[in-house]
């Protein structure tokens, strides 16, 4: 955004917060800078409207509360305002836990693509008083992946634009056009999905984003379409269908740890080091992740493909975080048994 438009925007949150009445455009045209233009010059007039209409579209998507209304019953034009009760942020209160996992998910969301996102919410938690340092934790780095296509289909998601992509479905040989309003991306059992409208097929759809080739392409206008107030996971759960189970897996845990795990395990018998926990599982790559975040809690014991998997991604952390500083890598890691 120029500094023009940023300064002009600024100018009229300022203008509709300080009055109690309703403006109509004419009044915000006259009071606030950016808007000066002859009304009696009909393009000029007309440039004003779709300049004004793009700036209401912007404080809306911004989550700014524009009302719109009338002070007396004897008013004929429409005017605006901004209620500073729905504005002003509602005090917020972290305890020091509570902003470390914040900073650490600031730090996950740099990652993931959606660093615009987390520095606006850091910003607004730094004005309302919490300091959030998203390098509070520093002995631990969140490690997140996502596809080529995790951008460009978020953005359109925030956008309400529609897109085009190829995409290759499992029983198919070649991949296929799709069209799609996308209401939004969700990760589910490690891999990320879109959901939305398929303009095709006229239905509900969700779409693995690894599957997709090629470049995701936007069409039309943005704010072409407006999200049903929908469950995305429930809707990716319910195409993904049953988890796909391709073997077990025998883990050792530290005696009163990993208690999400034990959940999981269909037995759990004492060992020399632990208790030995059998567990099934569809993907090799995405269980080690998931085996990875319980640290020396857990140690593989089979399969030699997982454990070998498990290994790997542990040396990748270790040759991370002692990589030399400047160079993007995190910070030190706690150890962890393999």
């Amino acid at each position: 955004m120029s500094r023009t438009r940023t300064e002009r925007l600024v100018n009229l949150v300022i203008c509709l917060l300080s009055t109690r009445r309703f403006l109509t455009a004419a009044q915000i045209a006259a009071t606030v800078p950016g808007y000066e233009h002859d009304a009696r010059d009909e393009r000029q007039h007309e440039a004003f409207q779709r300049k004004f209409e793009r700036d209401k579209a912007e404080l809306r998507d911004l989550g700014v509360p524009l009302e719109t209304g009338t002070t007396s019953v004897f008013d004929t034009e429409p005017g605006y305002r901004i209620a500073r009760r729905e504005y002003a942020l509602p005090e917020v209160r972290l305890e020091a836990d509570e902003a470390a996992a914040v900073g650490i998910a600031a730090r996950l969301w740099q990652h993931a693509g959606l660093a615009a996102a987390a520095t606006s919410g850091l910003a607004k938690l730094r004005a309302a008083g919490i300091d959030v340092d998203p390098q509070s934790a520093p002995g631990l780095e969140p490690i997140v992946t996502v596809d080529a296509a995790f951008a460009p289909l978020a953005a359109a998601s925030r956008d309400r634009q529609s897109v085009t992509f190829d995409y290759r479905a499992p029983a198919a040989d070649q991949p296929q056009r799709r069209r799609l309003q996308p209401w939004g991306v969700v990760c589910w059992r490690g891999r990320w999905y879109v959901v939305g409208h398929d303009l095709d097929r006229a239905a509900t759809r969700s779409f693995r984003l690894s599957r997709v080739v090629g470049e995701v392409v936007s069409v039309g206008e943005p704010r072409a379409f407006e999200a049903p107030e929908v469950d995305l996971l429930s809707q990716v759960r319910r195409w993904s269908g049953p988890p796909e189970v391709s073997g077990i897996a025998r883990v050792s845990a530290r005696p009163g740890r990993a208690v999400g795990l034990r959940r999981w395990a269909s037995s759990c018998e004492p060992g020399p080091d632990g208790d030995v926990l059998e567990l099934r599982f569809g993907d090799v790559e995405s269980f080690a992740g998931y085996l990875c975040g319980f640290g020396p809690d857990v140690r593989v014991l089979g399969p030699s493909e997982l454990r070998e998997a498990v290994v790997l991604r542990l040396k990748e952390m270790v040759a991370r975080a002692e990589a030399p500083a400047g160079d993007g890598a995190g910070p030190t890691l706690p150890a962890a048994r393999r």
